[in-house]
């Protein structure tokens, strides 16, 4: 394959920096994305990070690159947040519920109504709490792992969520089957809230 050029190279490096690339999103940067592939890790590697592409799912972005042992680290280009409980607790229960969607057969898409999210999470919140109040707690951590992309409103229908894809990598198998044992602490810490009261 010839080498790209750098113009080329500008757009999906540009759009990979500023967050993930969906197929669906925009299939023409998909497509470029794939064809550069080699040339676009070789450059984001000069700045410490990889391209992680996933073709059957349709989705890429970039990371941070693991400091090889007795390897300098270069000072961090993409920033690493933690979240708060809440928007925490609903990325795993939203990956927990894709798992369950995946071993159903039930297809590619898992959408969620408005409802369903804050239903979901109301399990682990003390239930003698304003339930307006817990609705809109729930919805602002929706809010913010939509900003992150993990979840998309469905366009004229601003009550229902598509869960993307792109959460079975940033959530793998290993950490939500150690967050069960979590979530029934969590479940145990619900119901003293509620005793207490």
């Amino acid at each position: 394959m010839p080498s790209a050029d750098r113009n080329d190279l500008s757009l999906p490096v540009i759009a990979l920096l500023k967050g993930v690339v969906y197929r669906d999103g925009d299939e023409d940067l998909w497509q470029t994305t794939l064809a550069l592939q080699a040339s676009i890790r070789d450059y984001v590697a000069v700045l410490g990070l990889e391209l992680v592409l996933d073709e059957a799912e349709g989705f890429a972005w970039l990371r941070a690159r693991a400091v090889p042992e007795g390897g300098e680290a270069l000072p961090r280009l993409m920033t690493r947040r933690q979240l708060p409980y809440l928007p925490s607790l609903l990325l795993a229960l939203l990956r927990k519920k894709l798992a369950e969607a995946d071993g159903s057969g039930e297809g590619q898409r898992l959408i969620l109504s408005r409802d369903e999210i804050v239903d979901m999470v109301r399990v682990f919140l003390p239930s003698g709490a304003n339930e307006a109040r817990i609705s809109d707690q729930v919805m602002a951590a929706a809010n913010r792992i939509e900003e992150l992309g993990f979840i998309r409103r469905l366009k004229n229908q601003e009550r229902l969520f598509e869960v993307r894809r792109i959460l079975v990598a940033f959530v793998d198998a290993q950490w939500l089957a150690e967050f069960d044992a979590r979530l029934e602490a969590y479940r145990g810490f619900a119901s003293e809230g509620e005793d207490g009261e």
